[in-house]
């Protein structure tokens, strides 16, 4: 794992609110963590248990479910991916590039934009999550070749430093973050087309989207968003489990281990 950051890395990422690190898995790494993704996703879809943590179930978005197959908090229920995302070198990257001294799991996700699938309409990340923080993070790893046909990442450089924490759904208006953001408009995407075991990684503020799967195979990511460790509950529910979420009132600190796991700390 390419997990060591030059100076010009990490000021590039606090400029523009994104890095992407190529290379970033080898052969053998990429081949776990696809083997790992593929097992997990599966038993998750199948398992009607763990409904509530995937888009696919009945009842769910049409649009939404052709946007990516998405499974969240695989690392709960698979052995095999609880490895991999513990492992504390992600936290270690994702908390050196945030600039603070401690990193907790927010949640994990599977991305899996289907053949043809739907663009990933223009959003934010953090508004969605139950903190709010400009130093929240998410990682994000290439298991296919990311292209300009099948959907790669972009965004919209910078706009990390002045997003507020206002937001538009993952619908299917592909601009509707412009109708919160309207000063955002007349920017230019970069788009960040990657090989397959590169990792890209992006602020919680920082707008990014995906384009249309304009190919007959899917596009496959594995994804971890991060907390920085003393962040606190601004109300929202998201993923946290109702009997955990009852007992919370704003501005209670989130550091219980068994739902935030700390997994780096500053030495």
């Amino acid at each position: 794992m390419k997990d060591s950051l030059s100076a010009e890395q990490i000021a590039q990422y606090r400029q523009q609110g994104f890095i992407a690190i190529e290379g970033f898995l080898n052969a053998a790494e990429l081949a776990r963590w696809r083997e790992a993704t593929d097992d997990a996703v599966a038993k998750r879809l199948a398992d009607k248990g763990w409904h509530a943590l995937n888009n696919q179930g009945e009842g769910s978005d049409d649009y939404y479910k052709q946007v990516f197959v998405q499974c969240l908090k695989l690392a709960d229920s698979h052995a095999g991916m609880h490895e991999l995302i513990f492992d504390e070198r992600l936290g270690r990257l994702a908390g050196t590039l945030a600039g603070v001294d401690g990193i907790r799991i927010w949640h994990d996700q599977a991305l899996i934009k289907p053949p043809y699938g739907n663009p990933t309409a223009w959003h934010l990340d953090n508004p969605y999550w139950s903190f709010s923080s400009r130093n929240s993070i998410s990682i994000w790893i290439a298991l296919d070749d990311a292209t300009l046909m099948n959907g790669c990442m972009a965004y919209l450089p910078g706009t990390h430093l002045t997003a507020r924490h206002d937001n538009a759904g993952i619908g299917s208006t592909f601009g509707g973050l412009f109708n919160v953001y309207p000063e955002w408009k007349k920017m230019d995407a970069t788009l960040v087309p990657v090989p397959a075991g590169s990792a890209v990684l992006h602020n919680g503020l920082t707008a990014h989207g995906a384009g249309v799967n304009m190919t007959s195979r899917p596009r496959r990511a594995m994804t971890c968003a991060y907390m920085p460790d003393g962040s606190t509950f601004n109300g929202q529910k998201n993923v946290l489990p109702d009997d955990y979420f009852q007992s919370l009132k704003p501005g209670d600190s989130l550091q219980d281990n068994r739902i935030t796991p700390l997994i780096w700390q500053r030495k």
